[in-house]
């Protein structure tokens, strides 16, 4: 009688089905870490897009009135006087406001990074939205995630949820402060 030692063919793929399992749970594991990150890249990304807005309100406190009630979503068209470098020291307090206004548009919309003629900088279908109240300022930045999660301003003010557009990858991010005169 001749005994065989060594694995059979059954005890192979057995142990191959189970390799593979494990790879497919790793490699899923793998892409929701990633659109983990992304998510939380872009909440990161907003609050430092609002606070900008607020700090270039700070620096331009005597026209808060002309930041309030802005609503920044792509449609500002680019002033015909720059207040970035160069000219920044001739420009009136009413043109730095309008710049502001702009140069905040194109962070949020991500035009200083661009790959193949396509904006990859900002946030998804950004729009912001700036309220002003007896010098209390409300800040919202609403993007597109990646995933349906249900609209994240249905519990939120009437300000938040009239900014942007409403859908079930909608996101937000609400910065209130006070600037004192």
């Amino acid at each position: 009688m001749h005994r065989q030692s060594g694995f059979s063919l059954i005890e192979v793929l057995v142990a191959m089905v189970i390799l593979i399992i494990g790879i497919i749970g790793v490699f899923n594991l793998h892409i929701i870490a990633k659109r983990s990150s992304f998510e939380s890249f872009q909440q990161s990304q907003a609050a430092f897009l609002a606070s900008d807005i607020v700090n270039r309100m700070k620096l331009n406190i005597s026209q808060l009135a002309l930041y309030s009630n802005a609503v920044v979503n792509g449609s500002l068209v680019k002033p015909e006087f720059s207040c970035d470098g160069v000219n920044a020291d001739v420009c009136s307090n009413d043109q730095t406001g309008t710049w502001d206004l702009y140069s905040w548009q194109q962070l949020l919309r991500g035009s200083t990074e661009q790959i193949d003629e396509q904006f990859v900088g900002g946030l998804a279908q950004a729009t912001g939205c700036i309220q002003i109240i007896n010098n209390n300022v409300s800040v919202a930045i609403t993007w597109h995630g990646l995933r349906d999660t249900g609209d994240s301003t249905a519990n939120a003010d009437a300000f938040v949820q009239g900014c942007g557009t409403s859908n079930d990858k909608r996101r937000f991010f609400l910065l209130e402060t006070v600037i004192s005169l």
